[in-house]
């Protein structure tokens, strides 16, 4: 990845510092290496570009490293490090090891915390070697856009407060002549309820007439009294549905904060692009853009444990279609069905299936999207399409014969999905994706229909 390949300049590593003086602190560094200060290497200067704000909402980085299992920051990157302590926690409760954060490694990591505190022991599961130049939130951001970063790390245990560290770092590919521009990073540490204390530190902390970015990790809610106080705040929240422990609640909450004129970025939409612009394109040939009229039948797969990315696949393609969803069950089961019906502007009825299967090796995001199957119930109708995935393959798209009456593509996905890789290309798109908004539009009214069949 870019990131890990750009050499960073550490200017001055971590330092605990008071609340009151963390600009006093960040100043002198600045004063230290600005064009008055050594001349013997290349001056650095603060990059007055944005701030970003990077609040891990879920714990589990925080229970694997209070029993041992991981070593790294809290600083909330899903990285070579979390990924490594996730299988070593796997492998000692008897899960598969995937790598990938569940909400059943959760539970489990919880439970055995609660019980460590009760008993006064632990036990000291195996730890894995610590990868000191792995990626933490400096790594993976400054290195591409040199900015203000506030990370907000959650603690477990006794609230004793917020504790606060400086640091500064320096992406030598800025490099100008004369000078480095830079990146301040600011982290602040304490329990869930200290952090909600406070908003207004972190709100002084950002720098003022310049745009701020929130990237709220994990699992979404917005009810928060932490998100509540800091989201007025910023130009964009950013988020990745693909870690949400409950993605059907967590995009509704998404679209009640887009209904309220806040501007949400889903990382997760981003991976959808490829699959977006191939659909487009299948029905780009004049002899069958009139066939698009005669979908009614819609099948997408995707990787069992996160429905996300197909549900909003759906939306997108609904919301182009004018299609309105009507109704929706589900089963569960080896696959994770959800079938979806919707009628289109013609009053023709559309029948949509999203299937959770399950893979015998995770890929690299949850919920993956795996193939899609468009066609209709008009045998003369030219517009039977099968995309694949370029890793995945077409599995049960295929089945009976069916390729060879349709046409049949392969996507090939972005070249890195990772959430901080996304994150940096995010920082650079300031307004809002009125396409995202129209889409998310019909997702939530699946979703609608979803909860009023779970709670009738």
């Amino acid at each position: 990845m870019a990131s890990q390949s750009t050499t960073l300049v550490s200017l001055q590593d971590p330092i605990d510092v008071s609340l009151s003086d963390i600009e006093s602190e960040l100043r002198k560094i600045w004063s230290a290496y600005g064009t008055h200060g050594d001349k013997t290497s290349p001056a650095a200067v603060r990059a007055t570009t944005f701030t970003l704000v990077v609040y891990e909402a879920d714990e589990t980085q925080q229970l694997l490293s209070s029993l041992g299992f991981y070593s790294g920051p809290i600083d909330g990157i899903t990285g070579p490090r979390m990924q490594a302590a996730i299988k070593v926690a796997q492998k000692a409760y008897g899960l598969s090891q995937t790598g990938e954060a569940s909400p059943v490694l959760t539970a489990r990591l919880r439970d055995e915390y609660q019980q460590q505190l009760a008993s006064g022991q632990g036990r000291s599961p195996e730890r894995y070697a610590s990868d000191i130049s792995g990626g933490s939130v400096a790594d993976m951001v400054a290195s591409q856009n040199p900015c203000r970063v506030i990370a907000l790390c959650p603690t477990l245990g006794e609230d004793t407060g917020i504790t606060a560290q400086v640091a500064a770092y320096c992406p030598i590919n800025k490099q100008t002549r004369s000078s480095l521009i830079c990146c301040e990073y600011i982290t602040l540490k304490g329990t869930v309820n200290a952090f909600s204390r406070v908003a207004e530190l972190v709100e002084s902390l950002l720098i003022h007439e310049l745009p701020a970015f929130l990237w709220w990790k994990g699992s979404f809610d917005s009810e928060s009294e932490l998100f509540r106080n800091l989201s007025p705040h910023f130009s964009s929240v950013i988020v990745d549905s693909s870690e949400f422990l409950a993605p059907l609640t967590d995009l509704l909450s998404l679209k009640a904060c887009i209904d309220q004129k806040m501007n949400i970025a889903d990382l997760n939409w981003r991976r959808l692009a490829a699959w977006q612009e191939l659909s487009a394109e299948a029905f780009d040939p004049p002899e069958r853009r009139a066939a698009i009229q005669e979908v009614d039948q819609v099948v997408i797969d995707y990787e069992k444990g996160n429905p996300s990315q197909a549900l909003m696949f759906l939306g997108w393609l609904a919301s182009r279609l004018q299609w309105q969803p009507s109704s929706f069950r589900q089963e569960f089961g080896d696959y994770d069905i959800y079938q979806i019906e919707l009628i289109g502007p013609d009053q023709r009825k559309i029948q949509a299936e999203l299937a959770g299967i399950p893979t015998g090796e995770p890929g690299e995001v949850m919920g993956d999207m795996i193939d899609l199957k468009l066609t209709s119930t008009n045998a003369t109708a030219d517009c039977c399409t099968i995309i694949c995935s370029e890793t995945r393959g077409c599995m049960r798209m295929e089945a009976g014969g069916s390729a060879q009456m349709c046409r049949t593509y392969q996507v090939t996905p972005l070249a890195e999905q990772s959430a901080e890789m996304l994150l940096s290309q995010q920082l650079q798109r300031w307004g809002r994706d009125l396409l995202y908004e129209e889409s998310m539009s019909v997702t939530n009214e699946v979703l609608r229909l979803a909860q009023s069949v779970q709670h009738p």
